[in-house]
């Protein structure tokens, strides 16, 4: 089930109607769950809708919401994700541009517009320039590991705005690093296939 193609309110007045409502509301959740490990798996950051998702569950299993409750949530969280699978569009970044903005946004500082603006420039210049440097095996060998982690301090120091300050400056650079080692492991990684440019 694609939740980005889901009519809600037919999906909500089927499960009104349906006479086996632990089917329809499995089928939800399944769809709810492949769309979370998606979204998840691409840009950690989201880790706040699983975590949602599973409250729900846990609720309804603890039997402090009933099965059309934890429908109509489902149905909201639905609406949410597939928001959220398009956020990169009205932000005017790639997806891959997306979760960097979101590794170095979330959580803080508080930014103002000009300086999200800027943090989208960082983001878009840090990855035109670890392009050259993720080479076949780059993870493999501490030279190739070092250029890449210099390249993403020397990009956020000349780029980020002032609102980060040297500590929060560390901590984005490490976080960066992790993902970016996570995420490309050698220069042919197809983790974002499929996302066009806004």
């Amino acid at each position: 089930m694609d939740l980005s193609r889901i009519d809600f309110q037919a999906l909500g007045a089927r499960f009104k109607e349906a006479k086996r409502k632990n089917i329809e509301l499995e089928t939800l959740k399944a769809a709810v769950r492949a769309m979370l490990e998606r979204l998840i798996r691409l840009n950690r950051t989201r880790i706040d809708f699983q975590e949602r998702f599973e409250e729900l569950i846990d609720a309804y299993n603890a039997g402090t919401k009933n099965i059309e409750e934890l429908f109509s949530e489902l149905i909201a969280l639905s609406r949410a994700l597939t928001e959220e699978q398009t956020r990169h569009v009205r932000e005017n970044l790639t997806e891959e541009e997306l979760t960097i903005f979101d590794i170095l946004t979330r959580p803080g500082p508080e930014l103002s517009g000009q300086e999200r603006d800027e943090v989208k420039r960082v983001a878009n210049m840090l990855l035109n320039r670890l392009k050259a440097l993720l080479t076949f095996n780059w993870r493999q060998t501490f030279q190739s590991r070092a250029r890449v982690r210099l390249a993403i301090e020397e990009t956020l120091d000349t780029g980020l705005p002032r609102a980060y300050t040297p500590e929060v400056y560390q901590q984005k650079c490490g976080t960066v690093f992790e993902h970016i080692y996570e995420i490309y492991q050698d220069a042919g990684s197809r983790v974002f296939a499929g996302f066009e440019s806004p």
